[in-house]
């Protein structure tokens, strides 16, 4: 993006109207249109900021913005708010001047956003840490929240303000933020109840009833209809670009970052919800018997749940809107409503109980945001206040709102004269007086002591006997009707008799920004807002922690019989606080301006922009601008911007600037009368003087620039000359290396050849003579070999017949041994011979056989069922035994290395085969899994902490399962925990428990035969957990799950042991129904498994694949 150095440069239009020519009206509205066309939205009047509402987002406010404005002169970039930001806050910064910022302008002209804008910049280039980043994030997080009780859709603007407010943010010494003070102005009360068409009421209300979660709702007594409510207007409920839920979420989180406690929070909702209860409560009359008539509250539902939300006795309440109490002096009467005046102290409290929760929030905000140290702080206010507003029917509102924009235009009068007239002063320039429109009269006709409106008003509601709008109506045509500026019909005036514009009941007043009608019904209520005592002290015997301190007034102790001030006493008294307070700051304006009604993108109405800059004064504030001089500029900006028209200045000037700016307007021949020389700037009367100078310059620049052109042209040939010789040395000489390097490349080459073969031929001999030599010393070894060999075989020989005689002697002495025993046992061998024999092969058997067994033993595993082949058929007995044996004795020693947890899973394993061994399918895919128990690694994921602190016995078992939902089949993800004494299920995104249910309460599983994961946990009937009925769950470790399950259950003493139900049909009782669950074999379809389908109210059929 193109970076302006100046405001002059690449402008589009005109960037200052006081250097537009020729000035008026038609050029001055043509010149906001080309720019608004071009989405430059920002224009200058002098040090006044024009805003036009583009009505859609522009890439201008981003962080590269904000640098590229910071530190920069006013006039230095083109027009930016962020412009007026910077010279505001170095002005606060490093001149230690308190600044204020006033932000007017029509509803929907963009106010709220600049004063965001404003605060957002001074917040990004004021100081860096800890603590000024959360005092800066609380200022800016305090908007969302006054935005969201304050801000309502109109016909004009999606987000209006319905409220005056002002920020004084302070700062320290260094410009690093401290805190704030909001000062809020009558807020539009009379929208809680009652709204225009085509509009909305305050944002909260759709908010809350958006956003809040279902348990908060239910807390709260509400239902998400706005239908329901009739406080709230239904043709515009919702609003294109708004998200009603997620600016609920953002004002949670504002109040939060502000400092509100959750029990705060919690009651500022309370109080929302019963202004909607309340709005729903009607009455019926009811016939006494001294013939009048008394309300009396038709559905008490509403007031019952209001007052419980309030901790207010329904009796008093009720009371306070069927009867009213009148003291004077020492005496006491009490009076019944009929259905009118029901309605009416119904609405009056729900005005007033949302008007001073509005200000308790703005005071708690306040408490927040407050600077903590007492030593001197430099300010700079922000002010966003309502613009003036001229409706069809116009009310008590608009005559106090288009007051207040009246003071400000004043004010602004006065303060801009002030600053030209103080700048000629300050520059020595001479002074000349400007004749403009002074609006003084108009604000006297409103607010003076004696005759004004606003003191008739008070006067009327004050006096005894008879007041409505009429007498009021009655004394302004008498007390104002000689004054210009005020138009009735039932005047003494006799031209405005005729004037059918004008109806009886309405008066009109000539504002500076065009005549307005005000229609009198309403006044008097509205300035009187009276809110009867028994509803205060209705309200102060709450037991709500927050009603009582925003009904003071009901404490039976502290009666005060002393009328209140009026709305309009109060509202001119804040207005003169207001206008006495900018009066001691210096002054920064931004005027906003709506381009259409539509409120739509690219979108120019000539009429409606021209009647906004008539009523803004912004013509005026050109021609004073340009009544003395339209242009000045420090001699060192003009002398650096003009410098190249002169030869003698330049390039460079070396003597004072203001001299060189003499030097340069001589050199020119510019009429004298055209300028003035001030102290430390040059001021220009006529804008042709200063495009004169423009169109110079641009010429200069043109020469200058052929000029470099040529000179670089030059410099160009030159260095390509210089370069194409230089190649030219370089190739000559490079190819002289490497015709060298050839040649000698060649000669190496030869070189290597002949010492090739040299090398090669004395390698050769050698290897001859050293296999010659090593063919000598493998025939010694293999002689020697032969050698060694013959006399280890005559040795061998010599041993061998040694051994075979000394065998053959005792073979010889055996048998002669033997011979004897014969001759000397032959008589007693016959009678024992059989038996001896055959004990003895049996004995050599036996042993035979053991020592076979002991060579051919199976390994130590348990589950290698291998044994050696039985050798005789007499020993099937000893053989099985013998097996049987060593199996126990190898599982002994393969168990005495257990672990207890390695035990305690081979024991679950074990319970898992006598529970579905050959009775579920799913059995056989398990056994080779491990039961781990924690597969979400509750314990360690900081994600669900909250939801372990919450478990308190130890987790045997947390695993993700599927709870399938009885109204269509599906599942939805579930956190399953399982402890000695209960089981949880808990959402899987925010940990948050879903059910828990007592171990105690489970009275039977129920399977199927198949190989799905579908399991229904039954709770006893009767049980607290079993208010919503049995759990249909699913999981791929249903086998881990049931077994815990069954252990679980058995191995307490003070419960029966969980029944298993293993069957293809089962009922799961669900709320009041009981559903049949039925499985089926079935084909897969798209790649799925297991499907559940809901059938019909009766049956859900869950579908499993064949094996």
């Amino acid at each position: 993006m193109e970076v302006k150095t100046s405001l002059l440069d690449n402008m589009i239009g005109v960037g200052d109207m006081v250097l537009l020519e020729p000035l008026s009206e038609e050029s001055f509205i043509e010149n906001l249109k080309k720019r608004f066309d071009h989405n430059e939205i920002y224009t200058y009047i002098g040090s006044v900021v024009i805003s036009m509402n583009p009505y859609k987002s522009l890439p201008i406010y981003t962080a590269e913005k904000v640098e590229e404005y910071r530190n920069r002169n006013f006039y230095e970039l083109s027009p930016h708010i962020f412009a007026l930001a910077d010279e505001a806050y170095r002005s606060l910064r490093d001149q230690d001047k308190d600044q204020c910022i006033l932000i007017t302008g029509e509803s929907g002209a963009g106010k709220t956003e600049a004063s965001k804008f404003v605060m957002s910049y001074v917040a990004a280039v004021c100081g860096k840490g800890q603590e000024v980043n959360k005092v800066k994030e609380q200022l800016l997080q305090s908007n969302p929240v006054l935005e969201a009780f304050g801000n309502a859709k109109t016909m004009r603007n999606d987000n209006s303000s319905r409220f005056g407010k002002y920020m004084d943010i302070e700062f320290d010494f260094k410009g690093d933020p401290l805190g704030g003070v909001i000062s809020n102005y009558l807020l539009e009360k009379s929208r809680v109840v009652k709204q225009p068409r085509g509009e909305r009421n305050f944002h909260v209300f759709y908010q809350l009833l958006s956003g809040a979660s279902d348990d908060m709702l239910k807390k709260l007594k509400l239902d998400r209809d706005f239908s329901k409510y009739n406080y709230l207007s239904l043709d515009s409920a919702t609003v294109n670009g708004l998200d009603d839920a997620a600016s609920f979420r953002t004002v949670r989180n504002a109040m939060q970052i502000v400092g509100f406690m959750e029990d705060e929070v919690q009651s500022v909702f309370e109080l929302v919800a019963a202004v909607l209860k309340l709005g729903n409560i009607e009455f019926k009359p009811e016939s006494r018997v001294n013939g009048f008539d008394e309300s009396r509250v038709k559905d008490k539902n509403d007031l019952k749940e209001m007052c419980e939300l309030l901790g207010i006795e329904q009796s008093v309440l009720e009371r306070a809107f069927s009867f009213r109490t009148v003291e004077a002096k020492m005496e006491k009467v009490s009076t019944t409503l009929n259905v009118a005046q029901a309605y009416y102290a119904r609405d009056a409290l729900a005005k007033n109980l949302y008007s001073r929760l509005f200000s308790w929030l703005v005071n708690r905000i306040n408490e927040s945001i407050k600077a903590q140290t007492k030593k001197r702080k430099k300010v700079m206010g922000v002010l966003d206040i309502y613009g003036f507003e001229i409706f069809e029917d116009n009310s008590f509102e608009q005559f106090i709102i288009n007051y207040c924009n009246e003071k400000l235009q004043q004010i602004f009068i006065e303060l801009t004269l002030r600053e030209e007239q103080e700048e000629y002063v300050r520059e020595g320039i001479e002074w000349t007086n400007i004749e403009y429109f002074n609006n003084a009269i108009i604000c006297d006709l409103i607010e003076n002591n004696k005759n004004g409106i606003l003191a008739m008003l008070d006067e009327e509601c004050l006096r005894p006997g008879t007041v409505t709008d009429e007498t009021f109506l009655d004394k302004l045509n008498t007390v104002c009707a000689e004054h210009q500026h005020f138009e009735s019909r039932l005047s003494k005036n006799s031209k405005f008799l005729t004037d059918h514009s004008l109806p009886h009941n309405c008066f009109r007043i000539q504002h500076y920004a065009g005549k307005v009608l005000y229609r009198v019904e309403g006044f008097v209520d509205k300035n009187n807002d009276l809110l009867y005592r028994d509803l205060s002290q209705a309200m102060y015997k709450a037991n709500h922690s927050l009603i009582k301190l925003l009904f003071p007034e009901g404490n039976p102790a502290k009666v005060n019989l002393k009328r209140p001030p009026t709305a309009g006493f109060q509202f001119r008294a804040s207005v003169g606080t207001l206008m006495k307070n900018l009066l001691t700051k210096n002054p920064n304006y931004i005027r906003c301006i709506k381009p259409n009604d539509k409120k739509a993108a690219h979108i120019f109405t000539d009429s409606l922009v021209c009647h906004q800059v008539r009523y803004l004064g912004l013509m005026e504030n050109v021609r004073v601008r340009r009544a003395g001089y339209a242009f000045r500029q420090v001699y060192e900006s003009c002398l650096e911007r003009y410098k190249m028209l002169c030869r003698q200045t330049w390039p460079h000037w070396r003597g004072p600037a203001r001299e060189g700016v003499e030097v340069l307007l001589t050199d020119l021949q510019v009429p004298a009368e055209e300028f003035a020389y001030g102290r430390s700037k040059i001021f220009i009367r006529n804008p042709r003087t200063l495009f004169f100078l423009e169109e110079k310059r641009r010429q200069c620049l043109e020469d200058l620039a052929a000029l470099i052109q040529k000179i670089y042209r030059g410099w160009k040939c030159r260095t390509h000359f210089l370069l194409l010789k230089k190649s030219q040395v370089v190739v000559s000489a490079w190819y002289r290396r490497f015709a060298q390097q050839k040649k000698y490349q060649k000669i190496r080459c030869s070189a290597l050849v002949v010492q090739s073969f040299i090398r090669g031929w004395k390698a050769r001999k050698l290897l001859r003579e050293l296999k010659h030599k090593k063919r000598c010393e493998e025939a010694v070894t293999t002689i020697s070999a032969y050698w060694h060999g013959t006399q280890a075989r005559r040795e061998l020989k010599r041993l061998k017949e040694e051994a075979r005689r000394k065998h053959a002697i005792a073979v010889i002495w055996a048998y002669w041994l033997g011979l004897k025993v014969r001759r000397e046992y032959r008589k007693f061998f016959r009678a024992n011979a059989g038996k001896k024999i055959y004990d003895f092969t049996i004995q050599r058997i036996m042993q035979k056989y053991f020592l076979g067994l002991k060579k051919t033993m199976p390994s130590m595993s348990p589950i290698d069922k291998s044994w050696p082949a039985r050798p005789y058929g007499f020993l099937d007995g000893t053989h099985q035994e013998l097996r049987r044996v060593f199996h126990l004795w190898r599982c002994k020693k393969y168990r005495s290395q257990f672990t207890e947890e390695k035990k305690a899973t081979y024991e679950e394993k074990l319970a898992a085969s006598e529970l579905f061994k050959d009775k579920k399918a799913l059995y056989p895919s398990s056994v080779g899994q491990p039961f781990k128990g924690d597969y979400v690694e509750i314990t360690k994921n900081p994600k669900y902490q909250k939801l372990n602190s919450l478990v308190e016995d130890k987790v045997l078992l947390a695993d993700v399962v599927s709870k399938i939902n009885r109204a269509n089949g599906k599942g939805a993800p579930r956190i399953f925990l399982l402890t000695k004494k209960s089981l949880v299920l808990a959402d899987q995104k925010t940990g948050q428990v879903k059910a828990s249910v007592p171990l105690l309460d489970l009275s039977s599983v129920s399977v199927s035969t198949q190989s799905d994961g579908f399991f229904a946990l039954k709770l006893k009937e009767g049980a607290m957990s079993a208010a919503k009925g049995d759990f249909l769950l699913s999981s791929d470790r249903l086998i881990e799950i049931i077994t815990k399950l069954h252990r679980t259950g058995a191995a307490s003493a003070d419960r029966n042991q969980i029944n298993i139900d293993i069957s293809d049909e089962f009922l799961v009782q669900f709320k009041q129904d009981k559903v049949c669950v039925k499985f089926i074999q079935g084909t897969p379809k798209n790649g799925n498994g297991v499907a559940c389908k809901r059938k019909n109210n009766r049956l859900l059929e869950v579908s499993v694949p064949s094996p």
